[in-house]
């Protein structure tokens, strides 16, 4: 299995490939994709910028998140990770993009969004995917499997996969979407 640093890796390897650069939108991670990629030497050539919007009130504000789907969907939606990603992207001059929300617990799941449901969502210009996981395990395990899947999704989605396929993440040897 590969590594959260090998996928850095291999992340900055593909976007310097492409002459392009990739910008992160989290919040259950705290920083924790952007951490990844700039423990890379050289990350500054492909890594533009990245936020985090914990709050809502920063989704809405900063990543112009609309407030009817943070009230509607719940900040760990489809909806919303998309609008985060989006907003990523017009503040930066980012190809790529990736965006997370979710319960990374203890507390905070409910019924409908136990602790480990994770949405991501990568972008690749103006094309949009996204997946929930239900990732297991304490609060930092959720953290380290979200990084490892928003990496290993912008990985196939550079290499012109869908990022929530399964043949993408056996390639990458990781747990199936």
């Amino acid at each position: 299995m590969l590594t959260i640093t090998q996928l850095a890796e291999q992340l900055g390897e593909q976007l310097q490939l492409h002459s392009a650069a990739v910008t992160t939108a989290e919040s259950c991670t705290g920083g924790g994709i952007a951490e990844a990629i700039t423990r890379i030497a050289g990350s500054s050539a492909w890594f533009e910028v990245g936020f985090i919007t914990y709050s809502n009130a920063q989704k809405e504000r900063l990543l112009q998140v609309p407030a009817a789907s943070l009230e509607h969907d719940g900040a760990v939606s489809q909806p919303v990770v998309e609008a985060m990603v989006r907003g990523a992207q017009k503040l930066s001059s980012a190809k790529y993009g990736v965006a997370v929300s979710g319960v990374a617990g203890p507390g905070g799941g409910s019924i409908g969004k136990p602790v480990g449901t994770v949405w991501i969502a990568w972008a690749d210009g103006e094309q949009v995917e996204s997946g929930c996981w239900h990732f297991s395990g304490d609060r930092d395990a959720v953290r380290r499997q979200t990084v490892q899947a928003a990496l290993a999704g912008l990985l196939c989605v550079i290499e012109g996969q869908a990022a929530n396929t399964w043949q993408c993440w056996l390639k990458k040897d990781l747990p199936n979407p």
